[in-house]
C-alpha cells in the first residue's frame, strides 16, 4: 500500500498548486460589463413574485459589486 499513497501525494500537490494563484487575486473577480440592471415594463411585463424577487437580488447584487 506505500506505493498508492505516493500517487495521491503527487495530485494533491498538483491541485494546490493550480489552486492557490485563484486566493491571490485582487480587486473585483466580477466584469461589470457583463451585468446591467433588469428593468420591468409595469405596462407590458408580467412578473411572477419570485421573478421579481430574482431581478431584487440581481439588481441588489449589481448595486453592490459595479456601483450602479
Amino acid at each position: 500500500m506505500p506505493e498508492r499513497k505516493e500517487p495521491m501525494r503527487t495530485v494533491l500537490l498538483l491541485l494546490l498548486t493550480i489552486l492557490l494563484p485563484s486566493c491571490a487575486a485582487t480587486g473585483p473577480a466580477v466584469d461589470c460589463q457583463a451585468w446591467r440592471p433588469i428593468a420591468i415594463d409595469e405596462e407590458a411585463d408580467v412578473v411572477t413574485r419570485e421573478t421579481a424577487r430574482q431581478i431584487l437580488a440581481h439588481n441588489l447584487t449589481g448595486r453592490r459589486l459595479c456601483g450602479w
